[in-house]
């Protein structure tokens, strides 16, 4: 029987050791398991040795080339770093964009409040302001520092009447500025989210929440705490303002319920660049027939003012103004409408704050009282729309 096995296991070894190959030792004295588990010994010891058959050669994995994964760490943390770095300079862009709003919206009113008190005539002073901002306009798209718009005839339609009532805001505007104090113009003007909520459920049918009828009451409260306590106050400068929250917001809600289609050329820059020349071409020919022609070297002298101070002041307040809103734009693009919105009410109270003491205002307490309250107001007013939003 030895024999046998012996003549069965030759008959299947290989005539010529293949590469690789190790013949294995098999032992064919007696064993108590016999034949057939010599058998499957040989087989479990055959397939234990993948080199045994040449067509399922041993795989060696290539080690890794040297420097490759330091290669890839170095490249992912030259990306992060990158993405930290644009992250840094678009942050210190936004807030470079935010102080120049606050500071060419503080030297607007600060001059502007200082031609009105020599020169009471505010629709001429609107005309000129929207005039220079007409010129430095056609000048960005001459030398193609802003590419200049496309527009179809519907475009200049829907558009006309956003610049209606923002040439009347900016004309309530200096009215109110000469009236009555920078900082109760702006403490009146803090009211504009009572007027939008108003507006919106007249026009668009949008009904305000709890919480937003809820911020109304301060502002409303501070608005009226304020007026009576204001040094300044007379109903001329209060009612101005007041037509200059009402245009204003009616400009807001129609560019909603109007909406303008915009193409590829008409941003938000290009937009506000269409409304500012059509204010002039509006309130060029108001100007001359209700106030007349008198801002000519010969009126001046009769009135025995000084006319180079002036003008200068005047092109400073109307270069101002036009970078402000210019600006606005800009942090408006890039922004949301609720970030802009706190930011607008950041930046009054700055204004605020700086046209106290400049001009030297006395406030009382309780008129301090009253702007705050309003301020205040304004910040919940915009808390509770970006709750709204995000809920929407």
């Amino acid at each position: 029987m030895q024999q046998s096995s012996a003549a069965a296991f030759s008959t299947i070894s290989p005539t010529a050791p293949l590469p690789g190959y190790r013949r294995p030792r098999i032992r064919l004295g007696p064993s108590p398991v016999g034949i057939r588990g010599r058998w499957r010994s040989l087989s479990l010891s055959l397939a234990c040795r993948p080199h045994f058959f040449p067509s399922h050669p041993r795989r060696r994995h290539a080690p890794p080339l040297p420097g490759r994964r330091a290669t890839a760490v170095r490249a992912a943390t030259d990306g992060e770093s990158k993405a930290g770095s644009e992250a840094l300079a678009e942050a210190l862009q936004l807030g470079a964009l935010f102080a120049l709003w606050y500071i060419f919206n503080i030297y607007f009113n600060i001059y502007n409040k200082q031609v009105l008190k020599v020169y009471p005539f505010p629709i001429t002073i609107t005309a000129f302001q929207v005039a220079i901002g007409t010129v430095l306009v056609l000048l960005m798209w001459s030398t193609n520092l802003y590419k200049r718009p496309k527009l179809s005839s519907s475009q200049l339609v829907a558009i006309l009447p956003l610049a209606i009532f923002h040439t009347l805001g900016n004309l309530f505007t200096n009215m109110s500025l000469g009236k009555v104090a920078v900082s109760f113009t702006h403490t009146i003007k803090a009211m504009e989210p009572f007027f939008t909520v108003i507006l919106s459920a007249l026009f668009l049918g949008e009904l305000p929440n709890i919480s937003v009828l809820a911020s109304l009451v301060p502002i409303v409260g501070g608005v009226v705490l304020a007026s009576f306590t204001e040094a300044s106050f007379n109903w001329a400068g209060f009612w101005s303002a007041m037509a200059s929250n009402l245009t204003n917001q009616s400009r807001n809600v129609i560019s909603k319920k109007f909406m303008v289609k915009k193409e590829e050329s008409l941003d938000n820059i290009n937009l506000f660049s269409i409304i500012t020349i059509m204010s002039f071409f509006l309130s060029a020919p108001l100007a001359l027939f209700m106030e007349g022609i008198n801002f000519t070297p010969s009126y001046g002298y009769s009135a025995g003012l000084n006319l180079k101070e002036i003008y200068v002041r005047s092109l400073l307040a109307a270069l101002c103004f036009h970078a402000y809103q210019q600006i606005s734009y800009m942090i408006l693009a890039r922004v949301s409408p609720v970030t802009h919105s706190v930011g607008n009410c950041v930046k009054r109270v700055v204004v605020i704050v700086a046209s106290v003491l400049f001009f030297r205002i006395p406030v009382s307490p309780i008129n301090c009282l009253g702007t705050g309250l309003a301020l205040a107001g304004v910040f919940l007013y915009s808390r509770a729309k970006s709750a709204r939003t995000n809920s929407a």
